[in-house]
């Protein structure tokens, strides 16, 4: 059966193409008898607007990209569908691009991978580096999400990472916990996700006048739950005995009880455990799972919205005053990247909720 067309509805409803147009692009000066009549006959027929063909008309495709590093990891996967429901209802189509932290990959993104299909990215790096971004003329419009490359790159999206771990530090230390190991943590100067959150950790231990000790901090390869449970498993091999663990996604949270059970240490009584993400699966593990809870769906709301008006200056271009006496030509200037920080959260659940630290350690 043929796919309903515009002049099909017109004939059911029993009035011209143009009305039934006007109709669905919700213009004013339409009758509300007439309205109703034309979307009777658009649900009967099952018609739907054909997005791609009012996109190529306007010059545009209305499709844009979201390029993540994993998709298998569950906050993108969460992410993902927020940004795609999001987007369409700014009548635009995601296309869903995996780097696997490939710099190639990630490079590509902004050039649109060598296509003229879409009009604009969304990018969650791992790999690039702010040379990257620095000259970047003819490349899509972008909005950045996690890693903040540079204040002077590109529109950027976040929660306040520094801020996150420093509260759940923070929360950790109110629990009596005094040796926190930080799964996935690094030190250094980047401004990573795992440095910044490292950093936001050891504020919180300074505020409470507590020594760091860089034996507790363990780097991973990848933020997933199979190397949470082997930093675990490595930290107590080296001898040391934390009372709490503060992991820098909830994947590695879980893997993270999961080493400490098989060790024979109770989640909390012997060990509290805090994550990041509020991802579905922490809501249902055994304990639940306590984790800074970004605002996700503000997230992708922030970062469709930004990346809208950056195709819509692209597109549009803002005027110049002229100097001088004699006119001058517009020309288009990009407004200064913008940063938005987004609303976090910290969630209690039975993974810190419970009895407080064995006062008997195995290295007393």
């Amino acid at each position: 059966m043929a796919r309903p067309r515009i002049k099909d509805v017109a004939q059911r409803a029993g009035v011209s193409e143009k009305t039934v147009s006007n109709v669905i692009n919700d213009y004013v000066h339409v009758s509300d008898r007439t309205r109703r009549v034309v979307r009777e006959a658009i649900d009967e027929l099952g018609y739907r607007v054909n997005l791609a063909g009012r996109h190529l008309r306007r010059g545009r495709t209305g499709i844009i990209a979201l390029v993540v590093p994993e998709l298998d990891l569950p906050y993108f996967a969460e992410l993902a569908n927020l940004i795609v429901a999001e987007a369409g209802r700014n009548g635009l189509t995601v296309l869903v691009h995996q780097t696997r932290a490939d710099r190639e990959q990630e490079l590509a993104a902004l050039d649109g991978f060598g296509s003229d299909f879409a009009e604009g990215v969304i990018l969650s790096p791992l790999a690039l580096v702010e040379d990257d971004l620095r000259d970047r003329r003819g490349s899509l419009p972008t909005v950045l999400l996690g890693e903040r490359l540079s204040a002077s790159s590109a529109d950027h999206v976040a929660i306040d990472n520094a801020a996150a771990a420093r509260e759940a530090t923070e929360h950790l230390l109110a629990l009596g916990r005094r040796r926190l190991l930080v799964v996935g943590g690094r030190d250094g100067d980047s401004t990573g996700t795992a440095e910044v959150r490292t950093r936001g950790h050891r504020a919180a231990l300074a505020a409470a006048d507590l020594p760091y000790d860089p034996r507790l901090v363990r780097p991973v390869t990848q933020f997933a739950t199979p190397h949470g449970a082997a930093a675990v498993h490595a930290a107590l091999a080296a001898g040391l005995a934390p009372d709490g663990v503060l992991a820098l996604n909830d994947q590695m949270a879980i893997g993270a009880i999961r080493a400490l059970h098989e060790h024979g240490l109770r989640v909390p009584g012997d060990v509290a455990v805090v994550g990041f993400d509020d991802v579905e699966a922490g809501r249902y593990s055994v304990p639940t799972l306590t984790t800074v809870a970004p605002d996700k769906a503000a997230i992708a709301a922030a970062a469709v919205a930004a990346l809208v008006q950056r195709i819509a200056e692209a597109g549009a271009g803002e005027p110049v005053a002229a100097d001088g006496d004699g006119p001058r030509p517009a020309v288009r200037r990009r407004q200064p990247p913008r940063e938005r920080l987004v609303p976090h959260r910290l969630v209690v659940r039975e993974s810190t909720a419970g009895a407080p630290a064995s006062t008997v350690r195995p290295d007393a």
